[in-house]
């Protein structure tokens, strides 16, 4: 990314396109030549950008995967920080979240101030980020990490009173998750609900299965969808083109 910023890439996108598709990496779930692989297959299939992170790194390839993957594709790689521990010089951005759902001050302030020497240093875009942990149906990583209690995914209000937070304290984006391994993605309701009381973009992700069900957040009102799981656990990947057609609009 040279021209301009992530931030405008991403709005352009929205413009553009009407929604935008993330997908998700985490390093700490395959090898660097697999990760390469399913980058290399997203940028090939209309995918907008890339997230790479996760809720707990036992593998020291965070660096290395982001700098592989680089290398080969021209989509933005932004850093999506489960834990901030892990940062890369070779990532075009990274998503500098407050966990706005939690009340633990960690989430909320201390983690990124510990963050913010080794960011500046790095010269890494930061994308302040309202992040929303949602009900899921079962006990996630990150609500398991976080020691945070999410959001009832049918108390549209708390959600949208929340989200109205973030953009209230200078959010950029307003990031909604049901979480990895999630039972059941985040209601449309309460897409349609948060989306309708904020005016800064909406990522939604988190249990999304199959192109229909993305379909129905973007038509709810988020403005990215976020894929990991159903990408990962595709061994052709062929879902990819039809994620990005889903959601597309």
């Amino acid at each position: 990314m040279n021209k301009g910023t992530v931030y405008d890439f991403l709005l352009k996108t929205i413009n553009t396109k009407g929604a935008g598709f993330l997908c998700l990496i985490d390093p700490d779930k395959q090898e660097s030549e697999k990760a390469v692989k399913l980058a290399r297959k997203c940028a090939s299939s209309d995918v907008d950008a890339i997230l790479v992170g996760g809720s707990i790194m036992l593998e020291d390839n965070f660096d290395s995967t982001i700098k592989a993957i680089k290398q080969f594709v021209k989509v933005p790689i932004i850093i999506f920080p489960g834990i901030f521990n892990v940062c890369s010089s070779y990532a075009d951005a990274i998503l500098f979240m407050s966990m706005v759902s939690s009340r633990n001050p960690q989430l909320l302030i201390g983690d990124q101030v510990k963050a913010t020497p080794l960011i500046k240093k790095l010269g890494i875009e930061t994308i302040p980020t309202g992040y929303m942990l949602i009900e899921s149906g079962s006990l996630t990583s990150v609500q398991y990490m976080s020691n945070s209690v999410p959001i009832p995914r049918n108390k549209y209000d708390i959600g949208s009173a929340h989200a109205l937070a973030a953009q209230y304290l200078g959010m950029k984006l307003v990031f909604m998750d049901a979480g990895s391994g999630a039972k059941m993605s985040i209601p449309a309701e309460m897409v349609r609900n948060v989306k309708s009381n904020i005016n800064i973009p909406l990522i939604v992700g988190g249990g999304i299965k199959t192109p229909d069900e993305a379909k129905e957040k973007v038509e709810a009102g988020a403005d990215f969808i976020v894929i990991g799981s159903a990408i990962e656990n595709n061994p052709n990947y062929t879902i990819i083109g039809k994620f990005a057609d889903a959601i597309h609009k």
